[in-house]
């Protein structure tokens, strides 16, 4: 649904065997045959959770974490969340405002005064947040073949938060701020920057305080090129010249800093969104304007629109997340207290359409 982050060119179809992995002592509810058969049939490989009011009624898994050593993913399993991170990007943001430290509709440069855009006195932080700030966007590729044969140089060279600002994203805008959506990991890049500079901390340890400490979410945390994450799944992608399944291409994962470049878990995530729906991350306000739909449905950091289940109305609230071969998908039906998080370590499945399908079907059949 909607437009996605630019990498998804690199994102296509592939078969992956899917093994389920589920605790043979519990019943299994209905819904779990579903997921099995349909995993099966689209060679799904990953994680998925559903919870209902806060308590996970199904946690399963599929395929296989890495390829090399055939070892399957698990509930255990940490991935690559991608654009997910948005997510806790505008959080922080929106406790900002709250604590009244920052402004949204102030110029970007109240706050990153060394800005070298031209847009700085124009753009708002409110329009970084539903990108609609002009900016030059971040991402130039247009499909797989040409990063497989150019590279990604904004995200395969190291790079500081400050220089990819300053090197990407400080261009002549494209657009008038205010007047066009454009997904653009610019506007979270400088985002990014600017918790840092209200804080006086890095975003990754901002993230940490604020966020995953006080939730308890300890399997969540941020990606580095130069360190081993215990438990983290692989990723593998199809490429577009009819080879066969091959690992992402080498990045530096942290260059996607506040826009992409975090790490976690179904669990960690469903616990996540419950904190944000329930009130202790954000108040009701803040919750409102985050998820009150603007252009493309996009409100600040997830697309947020009606859907209708059995001649009900309900407000979805959607954060998906692709790079390369990570896929993820974190989806609020807010009305009906449900969650569902599906996270992948390949670009098998259309994880649009399996999330609505499992949405959908778990708001239906309430007792699964």
């Amino acid at each position: 649904m909607k437009c996605l982050p630019l990498l998804a060119a690199l994102l296509l179809s592939m078969t992956v065997p899917a093994t389920a992995a589920a605790p043979e002592s519990q019943p299994e509810p209905v819904a779990a045959s579903y997921l099995d058969d349909y995993a099966r049939q689209h060679d799904f490989s990953g994680s998925i959770l559903i919870s209902r009011h806060g308590k996970i009624v199904l946690n399963r898994s599929y395929g296989l974490a890495n390829r090399t050593f055939d070892i399957p993913n698990s509930a255990s399993s940490k991935y690559k969340i991608a654009s997910i991170t948005k997510a806790f990007t505008a959080i922080l943001i929106l406790q900002l405002h709250e604590q009244g430290r920052l402004d949204l509709d102030a110029p970007i440069r109240t706050y990153l005064p060394d800005y070298r855009g031209n847009g700085g006195d124009r753009i708002r932080v409110r329009q970084l947040l539903n990108h609609t700030s002009g900016m030059v966007n971040f991402d130039k590729v247009t499909d797989a073949a040409q990063a497989i044969r150019d590279g990604l140089p904004n995200y395969q060279l190291p790079h500081t938060p400050r220089q990819l600002l300053d090197r990407y994203c400080s261009g002549e805008p494209a657009h008038e701020p205010g007047a066009v959506f454009d997904y653009n990991n610019c506007d979270y890049i400088a985002l990014g920057l600017i918790i840092e500079g209200l804080y006086g901390r890095s975003y990754e340890q901002v993230v940490q305080q604020r966020i995953l400490d006080p939730l308890r979410l300890k399997d969540t945390g941020m990606l580095h090129q130069r360190d081993i994450v215990p438990g983290l799944a692989d990723t593998y992608f199809s490429r577009d010249d009819g080879k066969p399944l091959t690992p992402d291409l080498p990045a530096y994962a942290e260059n996607w800093y506040a826009a992409g470049a975090m790490y976690s878990t179904p669990r960690d995530l469903a616990a996540f969104a419950e904190a944000w729906f329930d009130g202790r991350l954000i108040g009701a306000d803040s919750l409102a304007a985050m998820i009150r739909p603007g252009l493309d449905d996009y409100g600040y950091g997830v697309w947020s629109y009606p859907i209708r289940i059995g001649g009900r109305s309900y407000q979805a609230v959607k954060r998906p997340g692709r790079i390369m071969g990570a896929q993820g998908q974190l989806y609020r039906i807010v009305e009906a207290g449900v969650t569902v998080v599906i996270l992948a370590n390949t670009d098998a499945v259309d994880l649009d359409e399996f999330v609505a399908r499992i949405g959908r079907r778990v708001v239906e059949h309430p007792d699964d």
